[in-house]
């Protein structure tokens, strides 16, 4: 049977007869996409679906940008690959720009292909510059799928085959709806922070090599931590020797509004910084950006095949000039704004809805019962709703009891307002079921 000729059953039957059981889909009954056009995707039999989730917040200037898609398709037409072993136009423009647009001093880069190796790449440059071993990550962060990242994520059901990589420590993160020292901002003094303090004193040799952390931890569920917060962790982890990795996966390229990234929100400058997703637009990228005294003490021999390649690094800076053109992250901002306060109105009207929470277009509900009791199935329940009418969205959270919402950079207050009508749709549904 011709690939074209299959219908969504047939897909999906062959997705479980050929792909690993763990690659799991969103839904009772899986949507197989077809193709997308900006806000839009359209599974197989033609059925349009509002997309406000973006692949995992990689499609940020939607899908199928014409500019982006016009410069990958001229990239492909003059050259595919070379490695890292030859230097080419694309990869040291790319470098150079981002040497111009990221935070600090931060100046130098290594390309490749996901946001695992790039976490990979920063923690074994930060070991190599201190000469320490020990890291600390946050708990319910998420750092990627291979031994090392899955060790730095504090995330139970990404951590397959226990903890592979030693010298991992685990602080608390800034989970405010849930703290885990029973305190209320702005009361607690950052008692999470402070934490860290005693973490390094207890659970290490004293000296560290890095902090990892997410601005806004994105599987962790969309925790946003107190605007102070990242001043006073990395001051106590710069005192014992380290280094601050930022994790600009998620939450990089305007998704936080007004900044190119998250970490600007909280007057902090990385000494590494990693991202990925968006910064293609669906192309694969990684990218680990570090001052120069950090990126020079990564000697020796290292290679990406893939990395930096010609036709990601052209996607790259079309997507970059398409948020600097049709500002994108001041339309996060104002657009995100708005969704901000839809969400938090959904909270008022319906008790299920335990916290809104996030920044610009990357914001999320956290479903409870009562006592703050985490509601997964709830999550469930709305997913299966707002796929009925035609919205996707995404979930997330220790608990698998939150709904991330992140469309397009380009979205417009109208789509918003199509989105929280669905959304409101869809709890009143479920609640209808109670």
């Amino acid at each position: 049977m011709q690939a074209s000729k299959l219908d969504s059953r047939s897909v999906r039957e062959k997705h479980q007869q050929y792909l690993f059981p763990n690659v799991a889909n969103y839904y009772q009954e899986p949507v197989v996409m077809d193709r997308g056009e900006g806000k839009y995707l359209y599974d197989l039999e033609g059925r349009q679906y509002l997309d406000f989730f973006g692949g995992i917040l990689t499609v940020s200037v939607g899908h199928c940008h014409p500019k982006v898609t016009a410069r990958v398709v001229e990239q492909q037409q003059r050259l595919v690959h070379t490695s890292t072993l030859y230097p080419t136009l694309p990869i040291v423009q790319l470098a150079e720009r981002l040497a111009q647009i990221t935070p600090g001093r931060l100046q130098k880069s290594f390309f490749t292909n996901s946001g695992t190796e790039a976490n990979e790449t920063a923690v074994l440059s930060a070991r190599l510059h201190t000469g320490a071993q020990e890291v600390i990550a946050l708990r319910h962060a998420y750092s990627g799928r291979s031994m090392l990242a899955m060790s730095l994520t504090a995330h139970a059901p990404w951590r397959q085959g226990g903890t592979h990589v030693l010298g991992i420590k685990h602080a608390h993160n800034a989970y405010c709806y849930r703290c885990p020292f029973k305190m209320t901002y702005p009361n607690c003094d950052l008692a999470c922070a402070r934490d860290i303090e005693e973490l390094i004193q207890t659970e290490t040799s004293g000296r560290v090599a890095a902090f990892i952390a997410e601005p806004i931890q994105g599987v962790g569920g969309f925790i946003t931590p107190p605007k102070e917060y990242f001043q006073v962790a990395v001051e106590i982890v710069r005192k014992h020797g380290g280094v601050f990795i930022c994790d600009e996966v998620q939450t990089g390229w305007g998704r936080t509004g007004t900044k190119l990234f998250g970490i600007q929100h909280y007057g902090v400058e990385p000494e590494i910084m990693t991202s990925a997703k968006g910064l293609a637009n669906g192309q694969p990228i990684g990218i680990t950006v570090a001052v120069p005294e950090v990126a020079d003490s990564f000697r020796g021999a290292t290679i990406s095949t893939f990395g930096g390649n010609p036709v990601s690094c052209a996607a790259a800076l079309a997507v970059l000039d398409v948020i600097e053109e049709e500002k994108l992250a001041q339309n996060a901002q104002v657009v995100g704004d708005h969704l901000g306060q839809g969400l938090a109105a959904l909270k008022e009207k319906y008790p299920v809805v335990g916290d809104a929470r996030g920044m610009g277009l990357m914001r999320a509900l956290e479903l409870v019962g009562e006592n703050k009791t985490p509601d997964p199935a709830s999550v469930l329940q709305v997913f299966e709703e707002t796929r009925q009418r035609g919205l996707l969205i995404g979930k997330g959270g220790l608990y698998n009891n939150t709904l991330r919402i992140t469309p397009p950079l380009n979205i417009s207050k109208a789509d918003v307002d199509v989105a929280l009508r669905i959304l409101d749709e869809s709890f009143a549904a479920v609640r209808a079921r109670v």
